[in-house]
């Protein structure tokens, strides 16, 4: 699952969508409003974002309202954490 949401994070897009989804939720087409790509091409980053779990979606009537996985995100940011630290030693040689 972290090797998928590491895959995710690569694209600086769906780095986009996450930092949009940092705020609140909000509808596919409001996230999408911010690029200047195609439907499908939206819809390839929010299922990548989906598989990888960093993102939950839902519907509400016409629409597909996306929240962010704080979870998941949390955990990454552990995992984050601890490259940057070694034998609870941050920045000391």
């Amino acid at each position: 699952m972290m090797d998928a949401a590491f895959r995710a994070l690569a694209d600086p897009t769906r780095r986009k969508i996450l930092w949009m989804l940092g705020d609140s939720e909000m509808s596919a087409g409001e996230i999408a409003a911010a690029f200047d790509i195609s439907g499908p091409s939206m819809s390839h980053h929010f299922s990548v974002l989906k598989a990888a779990d960093l993102i939950a979606g839902r519907r509400e009537g016409q629409q597909i309202v996306y929240t962010l996985n704080t979870t998941v995100v949390q955990d990454l940011m552990a995992i984050f954490m601890d490259l940057f630290e070694k034998d609870g030693k941050s920045g000391e040689n």
